[in-house]
């Protein structure tokens, strides 16, 4: 189901509609990316100094020069990690119109879904991306423990959580808060697996720029999956 899900989501990018609000997706994920970027050099220059060591990149010197010449090939390395709170924050601001897109599509049937209203909506991102980065700082410690483990510790617990905000925000648009919460905990094994299958590849540079807005799309298949597309 999850593959065929993701299948579906191709199909549809022919479909003007989706395709805009792909492209859109795709600026705000990339300025949202040298805003994270962006702020995680200023963390770096204050906590550290001028030297510091970045994972896959190695011993930065000079920061400032870092900004000047090379900052967007260590922005694309960095991506791999900076991408998981960037997709995160991607869902409050797309996933209402790029379910709308692949409603109207594949499930015309379904009466009208209820708007989550905004601000319950950032609410939730602001709840989830808090989840998110306090289990990733935690979450050093076992790779520091584990180091041949690290990147699957990193895609299953980013894959669970980043799975379970999006299936919650695609569904509560459908079945209310609650309704979602139940779906959330029945069906907690495929959410986690789908979660994992989306984590992977936005440990890629550059294709994980596409990723928040077709795994919005993917989550959208994989509730109507679950439920039968029936509401």
């Amino acid at each position: 189901m999850i593959f065929s899900a993701f299948l579906k989501t191709l199909s549809q990018i022919g479909d003007r509609r989706f395709r805009k609000v792909l492209f859109l997706g795709i600026a705000l994920t990339v300025a949202l990316l040298v805003a994270v970027f962006a702020a995680f050099l200023w963390f770096l220059q204050i906590t550290v100094g001028d030297q510091a060591v970045i994972p896959l990149v190695g011993e930065v010197t000079w920061l400032d020069d870092l900004l000047s010449w090379s900052s967007v090939f260590v922005m694309i390395v960095l991506s791999v990690f900076l991408m998981v709170p960037v997709a995160s924050a991607i869902t409050s601001m797309f996933l209402d119109e790029v379910a709308q897109a692949v409603e109207d599509r594949h499930y015309p049937h379904l009466p009208p879904a209820t708007k989550v209203p905004f601000g319950e909506a950032v609410k939730d991102t602001i709840n989830f991306l808090g989840i998110l980065l306090g289990a990733n700082i935690l979450a050093i410690i076992l790779y520091a423990m584990f180091p041949p483990a690290a990147l699957f510790i990193f895609w299953g617990m980013n894959g669970y959580l980043l799975g379970m905000e999006y299936f919650t925000l695609a569904a509560i648009r459908r079945v209310g808060r609650e309704g979602a919460k139940d779906l959330r905990r029945r069906y907690r094994g495929t959410i986690w697996l789908a979660g994992t299958l989306m984590a992977m590849p936005l440990s890629l540079p550059l294709v994980n720029l596409v990723i928040p807005i077709l795994g919005a799309a993917t989550f959208t298949h994989i509730y109507h999956g679950l439920t039968g597309g029936r509401r």
